[in-house]
């Protein structure tokens, strides 16, 4: 997992992340503009104070004193809106960022080859989207223009100060270095425990998305209170990250207070001794003379010193945050495994032949999954996969689709390698009906046009009484309008089913891809889904996998596949005639025992 460590700040990381800021450069000027002034204007409320105290309270000149008050509300008034609008702008400014950079990371990771999500837990990928692209937006409306404003103050009171008064001041101001120093340990300390915290927060929403996802199983082989162990173990590594970082703070912000104390009591001991000491000696008003006025006025500019200082770690630390948060996006930003689209071919219409030539493919480069695999479907025809599990049947099907590439060969539809064609392109003119159906948190139409506003409400009724899905449709509460719930929970295996087949045919493709289309489906389901392959079929090239061999009977072509290799091929009476082929005893053994003809 990536980290930032080492340095404070990034700089290389960080000008990416301020990449984003570039349409918002307005607001980014704005905030900067009264993060300056917030510091500026810091100085003034002490040095009304020291003057009210000294030149009116001291004389007794109420007329004057009543207009110190109202100067001082006056100033205070716009102090409040500076700091309503740079708050409101500085998190404007950063959800703004982290909407466009959720953005970007969701149309990347949506267009990551399958290989990335193999090895990827979809948890992390969640915490990349969600909580660590928050982080980002904590970088301006909490770290970077906070801090420099933040700095700003501590330098412009400190030279103050010690304008003012560099004696006072360097009395004052002894502590100083023991505060930086306690600082800067509880940065480092800091910085380490939540880059914990977010490494376990990935952990956490890993476990969660997995055993959620995975619920029935859980159920199903009662291990409910097994995997409840295992959270238990998670969730607590998760609380002491959390522990651990607020035992840092529990200490820091005592010692902070600590020497804070220690400020104050060596301006008040300084500071009176200077004033008793110009007193005994008549040089109250004398150059270099300290007044009651002057000690009020270093006590505020203490409290504004400390305040930004106490708060400096933390924020640099939340800076950190961010950095480890855009490093952890801006990786998967980098990956390269997008499915590489450097194909321009879109032509008005494909026939659908498809030919394999010498085709080696293997998903880790090293076991090789399909091993020389050469053959041709033409337009119209019907090409039928069978094997047995991890034969090669499926990984066939997502080198078409181009969801892998292969290593070695080539792949050609009409004669073009599928390299050449528009990736978009292809898929669209591909429909792949899989077992495991996916259906979206939507509606039934929603969940067949995909929400593609060139396919009508007309189109999608016409493709559902094709594929004869049309009744139980419409006995749905709302029909087509009906609410799916998260992977069609709601819905049968058989019912899912025939809405993928009406997907298929809605988007009108020239190659239809059947991969155990019926394997999960009751007798009754099957003969509708049968119906909706042979209108799918018309006029269409078809690849079948499929375990039931009734299924592949009438097939154009019959490829066996074992362990990546081509083992027979052709029709199915061809196959039977072949003494113990592979093809002969697979039917013999689905077949035999229920008393079924060969022939």
């Amino acid at each position: 997992m990536s980290e930032v460590t080492g340095k404070a700040l990034d700089w290389k990381l960080l000008m990416r992340v301020m990449h984003y800021v570039k349409p918002y450069n307005v607001t980014f000027i704005i905030s900067a503009f009264l993060t300056i002034f917030l510091a500026a204007s810091a100085l003034v409320q002490p040095i009304l104070m020291q003057k009210t105290l000294d030149d009116y309270i001291l004389k007794d000149n109420y007329g004057g004193l009543v207009f110190m008050v109202e100067l001082m509300v006056g100033m205070l008034a716009i102090q409040t809106g500076a700091q309503y609008y740079q708050t409101f702008m500085t998190n404007s400014l950063g959800q703004s960022v982290i909407r466009d950079l959720r953005i970007d990371i969701f149309n990347h990771i949506t267009s990551l080859r399958l290989k990335y999500f193999d090895r990827t837990p979809i948890g992390m990928l969640i915490t990349r989207t969600v909580s660590d692209l928050e982080t980002i937006a904590d970088i301006f409306s909490e770290g970077l223009i906070s801090i420099m404003g933040d700095m700003l103050l501590v330098f412009v009171v400190i030279a103050y100060m010690l304008v003012k008064d560099w004696k006072l001041a360097l009395i004052t101001l002894t502590p100083m270095p023991f505060l930086f120093l306690s600082t800067y340990v509880f940065k480092e300390a800091i910085k380490s425990s939540f880059q914990e915290v977010r490494t376990q927060v990935a952990h956490l929403n890993t476990f969660l998305a997995e055993h959620i996802s995975g619920v029935s199983i859980i159920q199903l082989f009662a291990r409910e209170d097994q995997e409840m162990r295992k959270f238990k173990a998670v969730n607590k590594k998760h609380r002491d990250a959390h522990i651990r970082s607020n035992w840092y703070y529990s200490i820091f912000f005592p010692v902070v207070e600590i020497l804070f104390a220690f400020c104050i009591a060596l301006l008040v001991w300084y500071g009176c001794k200077r004033i008793l000491t110009d007193q005994q000696f008549g040089s109250l008003s004398s150059k270099g003379a300290i007044s009651p006025g002057v000690i009020l006025e270093f006590i505020l500019y203490l409290n504004i010193l400390f305040r930004p200082i106490r708060q400096l770690a933390d924020k640099f630390n939340t800076l950190q945050m961010g950095m480890v948060g855009a490093d952890r996006i801006f990786k998967v930003l980098d990956t390269d495994e997008v499915a590489i689209n450097t194909g321009k071919l879109k032509p008005e219409k494909l026939s659908g032949e498809i030919e394999f030539k010498n085709v080696w493919f293997a998903y880790n480069d090293e076991n090789w999954v399909l091993k020389d695999i050469s053959f041709h479907v033409k337009p119209g025809k019907t090409l039928a996969l069978v094997g047995a599990t991890g034969a090669g049947k499926s990984s066939t099907i997502n080198i078409l689709n181009r969801f892998y590439e292969i290593s070695k060969g080539s792949v050609m539809i009409d004669g073009e390698d599928i390299r050449d064609y528009d990736v978009n392109f292809l898929r669209s003119r591909i429909a792949t009906v899989i077992q495991d159906v996916f259906l979206f948190t939507d509606t039934i139409a929603n969940n067949i046009g995909l929400n593609n506003k060139s396919i009508t409400r007309e189109q999608i009724i016409a493709a559902a009484k094709d594929v004869g899905a049309h009744e139980f449709i419409e006995r749905l509460p709302g029909g087509y309008d009906y609410n799916v719930m998260e992977r069609g929970a709601t819905l049968s295996a058989g019912q899912a089913q025939l809405i993928s087949f009406i997907r298929a045919l809605v988007y009108n493709p020239a190659i239809l891809v059947l991969d155990e289309a019926t394997s999960s489906v009751d007798t009754e389901t099957e003969i509708l889904i049968q119906n909706a392959i042979s209108k799918l079929m018309q006029g269409r090239t078809a690849i079948v996998i499929a375990h039931r061999l009734s299924t592949i009977q009438n097939a154009d072509k019959i490829i066996v596949l074992d362990h990546g290799e081509i083992k027979e091929t052709g029709t199915h009476q061809q196959l039977l005639r072949i003494e113990n082929g592979y093809y002969r005893k697979l039917y013999d053994l689905q077949f035999n025992s229920a008393g079924i003809n060969r022939e």
